[in-house]
């Protein structure tokens, strides 16, 4: 069984990836919905403004912190390999650092870049827009399922 500082950081593991996926999931069921329903020069300046308050303390230390959580748990996985839950541990380090921050930075990000050097009234915000919506909600769809994915395998390491 997980115990001690392992069980600490197992359950701040699931706490924070479990965090991300409600964050990502918000995106996903009706934030980038109603920005997509906005005229594209008033969505283009509302994403914007997201992706520049996005980044500050609170979500940085979930995003951030869970990402280099995960990693120590799965550093400290390998070397002491527990009886229990072992291949749980593993799978729930993957599943975020690939499919949640891994994603965030070869999929997401380079889209907020594009998004951010664009004018929002010009026509080719106008003809970004719908491309961005639709490419950057279907990965973050997946970083959904990943964060959400990497929760449910760190419980059920703490089951194990």
């Amino acid at each position: 069984m997980i115990d001690g500082p392992y069980y600490v950081l197992t359950v701040l593991g699931v706490l924070g990836t479990g965090l991300a996926a409600g964050v990502f999931c918000a995106f996903s069921a009706f934030v980038m919905r109603g920005l997509a329903a906005l005229p594209p020069a008033q969505g283009v300046a509302a994403m914007q403004a997201v992706n520049v308050a996005a980044v500050r303390p609170a979500f940085m230390l979930v995003f951030l912190g869970s990402a280099v959580l995960c990693a120590v748990l799965t550093v400290v996985t390998f070397v002491l390999w527990p009886d229990e839950g072992a291949v749980e541990l593993l799978a729930g380090g993957a599943l975020y650092l690939l499919g949640s921050f891994g994603l965030t930075v070869v999929a997401n990000i380079p889209r907020n870049d594009v998004l951010a050097r664009l004018e929002p009234g010009s026509p080719e915000a106008a003809a970004y827009w719908p491309v961005y919506v639709r490419e950057w909600t279907l990965w973050n769809h997946v970083r959904t399922l990943a964060s959400a994915g990497a929760a449910l395998a760190y419980v059920l390491a703490l089951a194990g």
